[in-house]
């Protein structure tokens, strides 16, 4: 593993056309180091996303690369790797918004779903149709009102070992609740792509 981890840079993990874009605020150290997503030792994205059943099979954060063949993507609003997001600048996050809504309306996902609280309202003042109040509702986890190019928002709760604000379960639920969110989204979309199928052929 580099050892001048501050110089590296993940590679993002995406395709068009996807069922869930996850999106972190910025790399760790040892994701860095490992040039792969959320590999973290006390992280548990890659284990909640095995036990909602997102993931055909188990994954680890070995596995990243294969991520987009289940029409799933990772990228990050800010690609500077940091110990933690207290070092991170606001003009950051502000320069991140805007290559990460380019991205966004080029992939055109289903879902778009922010990995952490804390990252939803730092970019929710930045969306074109976002206020500052609704980062304080008391509901932030799950689905959220907002839009990105059409894409659903969905939040979940960060699944750092520093995290102590929620539970295991709970976290879990939260993963549960995306599942079932784009399995709906799927079924919509079949539903329509059927119905138009079926006017083409009249």
């Amino acid at each position: 593993m580099d050892s001048d981890w501050s110089r590296l840079r993940l590679k993002d993990r995406i395709a068009p056309d996807l069922r869930v874009l996850f999106v972190g605020i910025n790399p760790g150290v040892r994701s860095a180091q490992t040039g792969h997503h959320f590999a973290g030792y006390s992280n548990r994205f890659w284990k909640l996303l095995n036990d909602s059943g997102l993931t055909p099979e188990p994954a680890t954060y070995m596995d990243d690369e294969r991520i987009p063949s289940w029409r799933f993507g990772i990228t990050n609003l800010i690609a500077r790797p940091t110990p933690g997001i207290d070092e991170l600048r606001p003009a950051e996050y502000v320069e991140g918004w805007k290559v990460l809504n380019r991205k966004i309306r080029r992939l055109q996902p289903r879902i778009v779903a922010l990995v952490g609280v804390t990252l939803y309202r730092a970019i929710l003042p930045l969306l074109p149709n976002g206020t500052e109040t609704g980062g304080r509702r008391s509901k932030v986890i799950g689905l959220q009102p907002e839009r990105i190019h059409d894409a659903q928002l969905f939040v979940l709760p960060n699944p750092s070992g520093r995290n102590a604000n929620y539970t295991y379960d709970e976290m879990l639920n939260a993963f549960v609740a995306l599942r079932r969110c784009a399995d709906r989204k799927d079924s919509w979309t079949n539903r329509q792509s059927a119905s138009e199928g079926n006017s083409n052929s009249e």
